[in-house]
């Protein structure tokens, strides 16, 4: 597992690439947000299944495994499950590293639960 921290307005896809150099995953799941060539380009030539569900405006709907996207919901609800401690919810923290010292530590805690 890998965490990163991003400012709030920037995009998460910008993040999914030095993500994906932390991680070898056999599958990329995510939402259609991630639906972009270069990023699944990327995947592609890593070998790294894209699981991600086309926009309605593409013009080459891709196929994808709904049996493996149906897995997304156990991370929708990890992330519900960390909004829950109020610390990670308001982010009390000023700094950086401990803001992250804190969700990692809560994540192993879920991990382990």
């Amino acid at each position: 597992m890998a965490l990163f921290l991003t400012p709030g307005q920037r995009a998460d896809i910008t993040e999914a690439e030095p993500l994906l150099d932390e991680a070898d995953p056999a599958a990329f799941i995510a939402d259609k947000a991630y639906d972009a060539d270069p990023l699944i380009e990327k995947l592609e030539e890593r070998q790294i299944t894209p699981v991600i569900p086309s926009k309605k405006n593409r013009i080459c709907p891709r196929k994808i495994r709904f049996s493996i996207y149906k897995k997304r919901n156990i991370i929708e609800r990890f992330f519900a499950r960390l909004r829950q401690f109020r610390g990670i919810a308001t982010r009390c923290d000023r700094m950086k590293s401990t803001f992250l010292a804190v969700v990692q530590l809560v994540a192993a805690i879920l991990g382990l639960n």
